[in-house]
């Protein structure tokens, strides 16, 4: 499981170091590849066992409207395969760095069964939303729902 935050930079060619809790979770999934795609103005990354459970519940909707479409285009169409290096970093393809708008300073954040790739500052205004709907009744109702 993908749990905590972490702070980095993406050098110039794109790429990024995979923070060693989360290379020791995707080498216990006998791995070194992530699934890359987009969502939520930010990139979420998988490794590929937990990636060909998404495609496969994504196969076995009996819903194929409009809106899923949609979704299969970008959200499966638009991932790639992205091999971890020897020295625990992965490439980001251009396409996915303009999405997510990163340049320099990144946040890493791990969400169980995938992690999520950040630009520190849309990282940063993220938390500050989370915070502010934590204000309302219904956001304190769903986590209190939690046990929290």
């Amino acid at each position: 499981m993908f749990r905590g935050v972490s702070f980095h930079t993406i050098d110039p060619k794109g790429r990024i170091i995979i923070p060693s809790r989360f290379r020791d979770t995707i080498r216990t999934a006998g791995e070194s590849l992530l699934m890359i795609t987009r969502m939520d103005g930010c990139l979420y990354a998988y490794t590929f066992e937990e990636w060909r459970q998404i495609e496969n519940r994504v196969l076995a909707m009996a819903e194929q409207g409009e809106n899923m479409r949609r979704f299969r285009r970008v959200f499966i169409g638009g991932a790639f395969e992205c091999p971890l290096d020897k020295q625990g970093r992965v490439l980001i393809p251009p396409v996915l760095r303009q999405y997510a708008k990163l340049e320099k300073e990144i946040a890493l954040v791990g969400v169980l069964n995938h992690f999520e790739i950040w630009d520190q500052a849309e990282w940063e205004e993220e938390n500050r939303l989370m915070e502010e709907a934590l204000q309302t009744e219904d956001a304190r109702t769903d986590v209190a729902r939690l046990g929290l």
